[in-house]
């Protein structure tokens, strides 16, 4: 979280304001209670009623006035309402909060960015054990794929080296060795 220093007005000490952590756009949102869901309908009503009302305090006022004289039996379906949703929301924060529940052996992802939990180091050493435990005939394409990429990877480094080389068309030779040949064409002189 960053903070920003702001100074107080009239003095020599600084306020230290912080900023709000960023949101997750995926986590699911809270459901509403069962006021929220009967002050849905209740708007409707009112702005129905009232066309003319452009504040929004007096329909809240007017719906909390309108929510306390309601009976408890007619309150109950905003309730049961209220109850099916946080239900369903439960269901989703659940599903957020552990990914590895709902994937399936189907899931194109891997092992690792379903279970974050599980340590690397371990993952390193079972990796470890496989390859040893692998014979040379069931190495050998790994390590021909290893030396392929080794001598690609080579060449794009003598070739960053050596930009000078690869314009003229001496790209097989070092540094050193194109130094040398000028310095001799120097003393040829």
């Amino acid at each position: 979280m960053k903070a920003k220093v702001a100074s107080r007005a009239g003095g020599d000490r600084l306020a230290v304001k912080k900023s709000k952590a960023e949101k997750d756009p995926n986590k699911p949102k809270r459901p509403p209670s069962a006021f929220f869901v009967f002050m849905e309908g209740f708007r409707k009503d009112y702005k129905e009623k009232n066309p003319n009302n452009k504040q929004v305090s007096v329909v809240g006022k007017a719906g909390g006035e309108k929510w306390k004289s309601l009976t408890d039996d007619e309150k109950a379906p905003y309730v049961a309402k209220a109850e099916k949703l946080k239900a369903e929301y439960a269901k989703k924060i659940d599903a957020y909060n552990n990914p590895q529940a709902e994937a399936s052996g189907d899931s194109d992802k891997s092992k690792s960015e379903i279970n974050d939990e599980e340590d690397a180091s371990e993952v390193g050493k079972a990796g470890g054990e496989k390859w040893k435990s692998l014979t040379d005939d069931e190495k050998a394409p790994y390590v021909a794929k290893a030396e392929k990429l080794k001598a690609e990877y080579a060449k794009k480094i003598d070739a960053y080296n050596n930009p000078q080389a690869e314009a003229s068309g001496d790209s097989d030779k070092s540094k050193s060795e194109i130094n040398d040949e000028e310095d001799a064409s120097e003393g040829d002189e």
